[in-house]
């Protein structure tokens, strides 16, 4: 019988489970503006942007999914940070309803993971709408030309299944565009926690 943690765990992916909606590649990536909780500065998309590339990802602090990939996430960015492959995370969580999702904890997420990235609040949830985002964490990579070329898993890991957190689903797409070849098109959609709209 599973019992204590595994028991809650287990529970809470039963509840919550979420895939990436499925939207048709080139979509153009939506301008946004946000303030981001590490710098308290508003940043926009073209503030953000890579010059080969930018990985949009919708997150959260508690969900588990994030939870059992936040490592691989920080890892991702240190390891493209100067590639030209930008990222920016993005948390369109009702906080009023999950204050473990507000933006100062948020910042203190941020320190504690030393997330090499943007981590953006999207009070109005308007840029998760707009974006289409479904789940979290949530997956989007996005051309030079900032065109959608990647909606999909960061890998084949989910907790609970003992498959490796590696990020390598992502981590190929953005060899793909820094070498110039085909993105791949059989993409797998995340899976995660539904976002938590406002009501």
């Amino acid at each position: 019988m599973l019992c204590g943690a595994k028991l809650k765990c287990t529970l809470i992916l039963s509840m919550a489970r979420t895939q990436t909606s499925s939207i048709s590649l080139g979509f153009q990536a939506p301008e946004f503006s946000l303030p981001d909780s590490k710098s308290g500065k508003e940043l926009s998309l073209s503030d953000i942007k890579g010059a080969k590339g930018t990985l949009v990802i919708f997150m959260c602090n508690h969900c588990p999914f994030v939870v059992h990939v936040i490592d691989e996430l920080v890892r991702l960015g240190n390891d493209y940070l100067n590639s030209g492959i930008n990222i920016v995370a993005i948390n369109s969580n009702d906080v009023k309803n999950y204050p473990d999702d507000s933006p100062e904890k948020m910042k203190q997420l941020a320190e504690e993971k030393q997330i090499p990235f943007p981590y953006l609040f999207d009070e109005s949830q308007e840029v998760a709408k707009a974006y289409d985002a479904a789940c979290t964490p949530d997956f989007s990579v996005f051309d030079s030309a900032m065109k959608c070329v990647y909606r999909g898993q960061l890998d084949g890991s989910r907790p609970g299944n003992d498959i490796l957190v590696d990020g390598r689903d992502i981590r190929m797409v953005f060899e793909a565009i820094l070498t110039g070849a085909e993105v791949v098109k059989n993409q797998i959609p995340s899976l995660g926690c539904n976002i938590k709209w406002k009501q």
